[in-house]
C-alpha cells in the first residue's frame, strides 16, 4: 500500500506541475475610481489573463491610489522590482523622463482614431524610454478620454481662462495655460473637487469621462471640450528583469494578451466615448453611464483653435524640445510629427 500511495502522489504531483509553474503577477493599475481601471484593467487582470495566456499567468491587482503611492512613483517602484507590472499616466512621470511628454501633445488629436495614430507612431520611442529610464518592458498603451476644461464660473471661450487659476493635466498643458495668461496650479486629481469648491482653483483639466466619474460636475458648471490636455495615455509596463526571466513563449503570450484583452478594448471604447461623456455632463443627449448633470457646454471657436495652435507650435513644443534633447526630438519628428504633420524646430 505504501508503494501504491507513493506512486499515486508522484503521479498527482506530475499532473499538477503545469499549474504550479503558472506565473502569478503582482500588478499595480491606475486610479481605482475611474473607468479605465473599473471597466478594463479589473476584468482583464482578475478574470481574463489566465484564459488569454493558456493558463500561463494569473494576477493580483491593486491600484496605485489603493496602495497609497503617487502616480509619479509607479515606474520608479516598478523598475526597482517592488511589483511586476505597473500602469500610470505617462504625464505623471515626466519629471524623471521629460522625453515621455512627447507621447501626449495637446491639441493634435481631436478623435480617438487620431490619438491612436499618435500613440502607435510613438510606441518604439516609448519602449526605449521605458527601458532606459525605468528598467521596464512596455506591454501596451491605453487611453483616458480627451482632456477637457471644467470651470466653476462662466466662460465663453479660450480667452476667458486668462487670469484664472487652472489645474493642468500635465506639464505641456500647464505651459499652454500659462501662455494664455492663466496661472497653472499643481493639484492632485483626487483633490480637485475640494479645490474647486473652496475656490483654490477656478478651472481644472481632465478627461471628460474621468471628471464625470469623479463628480467634478458637482463643483463646476462650464465645460470646454477643446482637448487642451491631450488624451493622457497610460503606459502598461513590466519590470525588465522579471520580463527577462520569462520564456519567449510566455513573453509572446503576455504581450499578445495585454494588446488584445486590455489595450484594444480601451481604444475601442474611446471611439465615440466623448459624445457620451458630454451628454452625461451636460444633459444634452442620452447618458449611458448614469445620471446626467447640467453643465453648460462651451465649444471652441475658430479663433480659439487658431490661438491654441499658435501657442502649441511657438511656445509649448519648443519648451519641451529644450528639456527632451535633440536626439529625442529628432525621433519624435520622424515618428509622431511625421504622422500628424507637424515638426518641432
Amino acid at each position: 500500500m505504501t508503494r501504491q500511495l507513493t506512486a499515486a502522489l508522484l503521479c498527482a504531483s506530475a499532473l499538477a506541475s503545469p499549474a504550479l509553474a503558472q506565473e502569478e503577477l503582482a500588478v499595480v493599475g491606475t486610479w481605482s475610481n475611474l473607468p479605465l481601471y473599473q471597466d478594463f484593467e479589473t476584468g482583464f487582470w482578475n478574470d481574463e489573463i489566465a484564459g488569454m495566456t493558456g493558463d500561463e499567468f494569473t494576477a493580483q491587482l491593486t491600484s496605485f491610489d489603493q496602495m497609497g503611492i503617487a502616480g509619479a512613483d509607479v515606474y520608479r517602484m516598478l523598475g526597482d522590482g517592488v511589483f511586476d507590472v505597473g500602469a500610470t499616466v505617462a504625464d505623471y512621470t515626466v519629471g524623471d523622463a521629460p522625453e515621455l511628454e512627447g507621447l501626449d501633445v495637446p491639441l493634435l488629436a481631436e478623435t480617438a482614431e487620431d490619438a491612436r495614430r499618435m500613440v502607435d507612431a510613438a510606441k518604439p520611442m516609448v519602449a526605449d524610454i521605458m527601458q532606459e529610464r525605468f528598467n521596464a518592458q512596455m506591454l501596451g498603451i491605453a487611453p483616458y478620454p480627451p482632456q477637457v476644461v471644467f470651470c466653476k464660473g462662466e466662460i465663453s471661450g479660450l480667452a476667458d481662462l486668462e487670469g484664472k487659476k487652472v489645474r493642468g493635466s500635465g506639464r505641456m498643458t500647464t505651459k499652454f495655460l500659462e501662455a494664455l495668461g492663466a496661472e497653472g496650479i499643481n493639484v492632485a486629481f483626487s483633490e480637485v473637487p475640494g479645490a474647486l469648491e473652496r475656490s483654490v482653483i477656478d478651472c481644472a483639466v481632465t478627461g471628460a469621462g474621468s471628471g464625470y466619474s469623479a463628480g467634478w460636475w458637482e463643483v463646476s458648471d462650464h465645460l470646454m471640450t477643446l482637448p487642451l490636455g491631450g488624451w493622457d495615455p497610460v503606459v502598461i509596463a513590466m519590470n525588465a528583469d522579471r520580463w527577462a526571466g520569462l520564456s519567449a513563449e510566455q513573453q509572446e503570450a503576455l504581450q499578445s494578451a495585454v494588446s488584445e484583452g486590455l489595450e484594444a478594448p480601451a481604444w475601442e471604447a474611446a471611439s465615440g466615448g466623448l459624445e457620451n461623456d458630454i451628454a452625461c455632463l451636460t444633459g444634452s443627449g442620452e447618458c449611458a453611464s448614469g445620471e446626467a448633470a447640467s453643465m453648460t457646454l462651451v465649444e471652441a471657436s475658430d479663433d480659439d483653435t487658431a490661438t491654441a495652435t499658435e501657442i502649441l507650435t511657438s511656445e509649448v513644443l519648443p519648451d519641451w524640445a529644450s528639456r527632451a534633447g535633440e536626439d529625442w526630438v529628432a525621433r519624435w519628428n520622424d515618428s509622431v510629427g511625421a504622422e500628424m504633420g507637424i515638426t518641432v524646430e
